[in-house]
């Protein structure tokens, strides 16, 4: 099963458990202890599908090719130094 259709899974299964738990929770009792837990439920719920949304929409992807074009340009800029000063070496010698 692929990286893709797999975070597809995960996320309906996650927007599901939402849709079920959510009309559950006690959010209206103020500060009490099953408000507080169905806050924070709610919370880490909606970070799993955010973590599922992103990995779908394929954004660290697109910044791990960002980074190896950095890296690829810092290479070739330090080889361009080391042939420079290997010129210059020569020349003097």
């Amino acid at each position: 099963m692929g990286k893709g259709t797999r975070s597809v899974i995960y996320l309906g299964l996650s927007l599901g458990m939402l849709l079920f738990a959510v009309p559950r929770l006690d959010l209206a009792g103020g500060w009490s202890l099953p408000a507080v837990f169905g806050v924070v439920w709610c919370a880490f719920a909606l970070l799993l599908v955010a973590a599922h949304l992103h990995e779908l929409l394929g954004v660290e992807e697109e910044t791990k090719r960002e980074l190896l074009k950095v890296k690829r340009m810092k290479r070739w800029q330090l080889e361009q130094a080391v042939r420079g000063r290997r010129k210059m070496l020569q020349v003097r010698k």
